[in-house]
C-alpha cells in the first residue's frame, strides 16, 4: 500500500514538472518577441534592473545574469541623452551609478535641477551625447547592502535599449524561450519639457525591432498618467500604472488635478486605470501592510479589487538583504545591512496573496519560489 501511494505522488510530481518544463519552452517555429497576449503565464518573475542583487543594475551583465537565472522578463529604467538616445539608468543624474565624479573632463557638467520638484545636485544624462556616455562605467548603487557587487565597479558601460534588446534577442534564441522587456520611462515629464519626449523614441525602437502591439512581450511603465495615455493612443503595446505607497503622479501635481495615489488604489481608481492600462503595479505593502513590528500583516482586498478592474497586479520590490524584509524573515547578524535572508518566504507570501507578477532583485530566488507554487498546484490539480 505504502508503495502504490508514493508511486501514484511519483508519478503526478513527475506529471507536474513535466507541464512546467514544456511551459518554458516555445516552438521552434514560435515568434519569441511576439508570444500573444496570453504571455506571460500567472505569475511571473520580472528581473527588476536586472540582477541587481548580483551585479551593478541596469548592465549587461545584470540582464544577462537575470536570463540565466530564469526571469521571465528584464526592466530597463529608461532616460534620454542630449542627442536624444534612450539609455538604462535608474535616474537621469548619474553620479550614484557611475563613476563620472571621477573624470576630470567631466567636472564641469556638475549642476543642480529641479526634477519632479525636487533639487537635484549630480551630473544628468541630457547633458552627454550617448558617445561621452561611453566614457562612463556602472558602479554599484547601495554599496553597504551590496558589497559583493563593487567587485564589478568600473567593468560595464551604461547600455542603450537598442543594446538590450540585441541582448534580449540573443539569449532568448539561444534559450528558444521567450524573454519579455518591461521598460519604464523615467522622469516622462521633465524628459517632455527639455525638448527630450521619452515616448515616441521608445515605441519608435520597438516597432524596429519587430515588437508587434499587444502580442508583443513587451509591458511599459509609468508612475505618471499623462504619457500612459498617450502611449495608449500612440501604440498598442501593453501599459503598467506604477502606484507608489505615498505621494501623487508628477504630472498630476504639475496639472493640478489633486490625483494622488491613495485615489488610485481604491476601486473607483483602479477602474479609471483600467481605461488606459492593463496592468496596475503597487508598492508591495499596498497589497500586503507590514504591522508595528514589521511584520507581514494581513492582505488587503487590492489584488481582488484590481482583478474585478480588470488588471492584472504586478508587486515591487522583493529584495534578499535583512534592512528590505519582514522582521521575522530577516538572518542573523539582523543588524547586518548586507546579511540575506528569507527572500522566498516574502515572495510565496505575494504569491498566495494573487499577485501575476513579482519584481525580484534576485530573480533566481523569485523562479524557485514561482516554481514551486505552480509544482504544488499542478500535483493538486492532478490529485483531484
Amino acid at each position: 500500500m505504502r508503495h502504490s501511494v508514493c508511486s501514484f505522488f511519483l508519478r503526478i510530481a513527475g506529471s507536474a514538472f513535466a507541464v512546467l518544463l514544456a511551459s518554458g519552452c516555445a516552438s521552434p517555429h514560435h515568434d519569441l518577441k511576439n508570444p500573444g497576449p496570453s504571455w506571460p503565464d500567472s505569475p511571473s518573475v520580472i528581473a527588476h534592473r536586472g540582477a541587481s542583487a548580483l551585479r551593478p543594475e541596469h548592465t549587461l551583465s545584470a540582464y544577462r545574469k537575470a536570463i540565466e537565472d530564469g526571469a521571465d522578463s528584464i526592466e530597463p529604467d529608461l532616460v534620454a541623452t542630449r542627442d536624444g538616445v534612450l539609455v538604462a539608468r535608474h535616474e537621469n543624474e548619474i553620479s550614484g551609478t557611475t563613476n563620472v565624479a571621477d573624470l576630470a573632463q567631466f567636472a564641469q557638467r556638475k549642476t543642480s535641477k529641479t526634477i519632479d520638484g525636487v533639487v537635484v545636485t549630480g551630473w544628468f544624462t541630457e547633458d552627454f551625447t550617448l558617445a561621452e556616455l561611453r566614457q562612463l562605467r556602472a558602479r554599484e548603487r547601495i554599496p553597504a547592502n551590496r558589497p559583493a557587487n563593487t567587485l564589478y565597479d568600473g567593468r560595464y558601460a551604461i547600455p542603450t535599449l537598442q543594446e538590450i534588446i540585441d541582448l534580449v534577442d540573443s539569449e532568448s534564441r539561444a534559450r528558444n524561450k521567450t524573454v519579455g522587456l518591461v521598460p519604464e520611462l523615467k522622469h516622462p515629464s521633465y524628459f517632455k519639457s527639455i525638448g527630450l519626449p521619452l515616448e515616441r523614441r521608445l515605441v519608435d525602437v520597438l516597432a524596429a525591432n519587430g515588437y508587434r502591439g499587444r502580442d508583443a512581450a513587451v509591458f511599459i511603465q509609468s508612475f505618471e498618467v499623462g504619457n500612459l495615455k498617450e502611449l495608449r493612443a500612440m501604440a498598442g503595446y501593453r501599459l503598467v500604472q506604477l502606484v507608489a505607497p505615498g505621494g501623487a503622479p508628477h504630472d498630476a501635481i504639475e496639472a493640478g488635478s489633486g490625483l494622488t495615489y491613495a485615489d488610485m488604489i481604491t476601486p473607483q481608481g483602479l477602474r479609471d486605470i483600467a481605461r488606459y492600462a492593463d496592468v496596475v503595479a503597487p508598492y508591495k505593502t499596498i497589497v500586503i501592510p507590514r504591522d508595528a513590528a514589521g511584520e507581514l500583516g494581513a492582505a488587503t482586498s487590492f489584488v481582488q479589487d484590481a482583478r474585478g478592474a480588470g488588471l492584472a497586479v504586478h508587486v515591487w520590490t522583493m529584495r534578499p538583504e535583512n534592512p528590505f524584509l519582514p522582521a521575522g524573515m530577516r538572518s542573523a547578524p539582523i543588524a547586518s545591512p548586507s546579511q540575506r535572508g528569507d527572500a522566498a518566504g516574502e515572495i510565496r507570501a505575494y504569491l498566495e496573496a494573487g499577485v501575476d507578477a513579482v519584481f525580484a532583485d534576485d530573480p533566481a530566488t523569485g523562479r524557485a519560489a514561482v516554481d514551486a507554487q505552480k509544482a504544488i498546484k499542478s500535483i493538486r490539480t492532478a490529485a483531484k
